[in-house]
């Protein structure tokens, strides 16, 4: 991933462009958006339920209106049925009728990235949609990817 944006949350340095990724210049309230999106992510892995794996997943997704939904993953006996953090954040904004989406945060240990069941998703929302990782430790770098740059062959029915 030579695409990707390390900088430190602590500096309040995170990725220098708008959360929409449309080249803007990193405004404070663009910076202070993201960081906002992290803190709601970093909030939500506190009620994640992942008794099998103990991998605990917050997410935060941040509609266009400003509006922002948090998940957590929700893991199952019958693993296939187990809820990654970024559908369920994502989900909530759907069915609440904020649309589009401009990012999503998510927050977990190690470098944490969507799977790909997670990009397909979100590539459903926008293949311009920003999304930030971070993981649980303070000084954490923050990564950041265009979603057409994880996943640059979606699938669509058009």
């Amino acid at each position: 991933m030579d695409r990707v944006v390390e900088e430190h949350v602590r500096d309040a340095s995170v990725e220098p462009t708008s959360p929409r990724g449309d080249g803007s210049a990193g405004a404070p309230d663009a910076r202070e958006q993201i960081q906002r999106l992290i803190a709601a992510a970093r909030a939500a892995r506190e009620h994640a339920y992942a008794p099998y794996s103990g991998y605990r997943v917050g997410a935060a997704a941040l509609a266009s209106d400003g509006a922002l939904f948090t998940g957590s993953n929700v893991e199952n006996a019958s693993y296939g049925l187990t809820l990654c953090a970024e559908r369920v954040a994502v989900a909530k904004a759907v069915a609440a009728g904020h649309r589009p989406l401009e990012a999503v945060a998510i927050v977990a240990e190690g470098k944490a990235a969507p799977c790909g069941a997670c990009r397909q998703f979100l590539a459903e929302f926008g293949e311009n949609l920003r999304v930030y990782a971070v993981g649980v430790e303070d000084e954490s770098p923050v990564r950041c990817w265009k979603l057409s740059d994880l996943l640059p062959h979606s699938f669509r029915l058009e």
